[in-house]
């Protein structure tokens, strides 16, 4: 209770009180007014500045959402089913589409996480992983062991920080019939690594078909020129 009319109804209380007297002066009747005003009862029913702010903003957001059901096709009800209509579209999309890929040349995206593994210990460890179950992980040891094998077979060079997607254009050059293949795995780890995604046994048992087939291919080399005499 402030100003003016606080000040006129602690002056009275005082006045009726005996605690000045009636034909005070005014500056000592305003300083023993707003002595009198300092007291708690005055404050007890006052709402607190945090309590004044939250109220404001309980306003603030009651009219927002007043207002929003009411543009709202069906009032509240209607806004509400607006609602819960993108919250399933937004989880469909999330579903559908994975975590956002990652750029492959992205640092960090290196195929080989670890350090240097030949082509069989490669296809030892998808080997253990895909008789655990552990699909993902079977996925990118024999993507890997794919890969070191080209390296070890000098169809690729070693090359630190290469990724998936490289590997397999790469290769692709050189081994033209397993171009599309070699895409497909590669693109397969890096669901499984980067996308989110989840791998099933179907996926590796076409990288593990892949890596087979690779073995017993061998690389379309350039044809000498006929017109060279013998």
């Amino acid at each position: 209770m402030t100003g003016a009319g606080g000040t006129a109804t602690a002056l009275a209380r005082l006045r009726a009180d005996g605690d000045v007297p009636v034909d005070i002066s005014r500056v000592p009747a305003r300083e023993a007014a707003e002595r009198e005003l300092s007291r708690p009862m005055y404050h007890e029913n006052d709402p607190s500045l945090l309590q004044r702010g939250l109220n404001r903003f309980w306003e603030w957001l009651d009219a927002l959402f007043g207002s929003a059901s009411g543009a709202a096709p069906g009032g509240v009800l209607g806004l509400l089913v607006i609602a819960l209509v993108v919250i399933a579209l937004t989880a469909a999309l999330w579903w559908r589409l994975g975590t956002p890929h990652r750029t492959p040349a992205t640092t960090g995206d290196s195929l080989f996480a670890d350090g240097p593994r030949s082509a069989r210990d490669h296809r030892a460890t998808a080997a253990r992983h895909a008789s655990a179950g552990r699909w993902n992980e079977a996925v990118q040891e024999r993507m890997r062991a794919v890969v070191r094998s080209l390296e070890e077979r000098a169809l690729l060079d070693p090359r630190p920080g290469r990724t998936a997607d490289e590997a397999a254009a790469e290769a692709g050059r050189s081994l033209p019939s397993h171009a599309d293949d070699l895409r497909l795995a590669a693109r397969a780890f890096d669901d499984v690594t980067y996308g989110g995604r989840t791998a099933d046994e179907p996926a590796y048992r076409r990288v593990e078909e892949l890596d087979t087939a690779l073995e017993r291919t061998r690389p379309a080399l350039d044809t000498p020129s006929t017109g060279t005499p013998a």
